[in-house]
């Protein structure tokens, strides 16, 4: 009975240790010649509104704050629903830039961070599922 009790106190506090340190989603893809970090601030994202955070560096790793940056994030057409658009202006503050995405349902999104800085406009695809 002891053994029982004293995995069980094991597997919780190790549920528990990995939930904690699960707070964020932190995805990375490159753009032409810059690299876009894209931070959530759910471990799963959720239906409603869903923080992001965004970091731009260039191609030496320095960030860039100068930029514009657009979130558009986009659900494909399902049989009997039509596509949904929309998207979000980026704010800078503190050296990222502060967008909030508010997934109308629960499936896959499409995410594409468009960064427009020196006349020149990239773009990172990202995908989530909203639960």
């Amino acid at each position: 009975m002891a053994k029982k009790v004293f995995v069980l106190l094991v597997v919780v506090v190790l549920l528990t240790t990995t939930a904690a340190y699960a707070k964020d989603i932190k995805l990375q893809k490159k753009a032409g010649d810059y690299t876009v970090q894209l931070k959530l601030d759910k471990a799963s994202p959720i239906v409603g509104d869903n923080a992001a955070t965004i970091e731009v560096a260039d191609s030496a790793g320095k960030p860039v704050t100068d930029a514009k940056v657009k979130v558009d994030y986009s659900m494909p057409a399902m049989p009997g629903m039509p596509a949904m658009n929309y998207s979000a202006d980026a704010t800078q503050y503190g050296g990222v830039y502060n967008a909030v995405m508010n997934l109308s349902m629960a499936g896959s999104w499409n995410i594409d961070v468009k960064v427009t800085h020196n006349n020149k406009t990239v773009k990172a695809k990202f995908t989530i599922d909203a639960k």
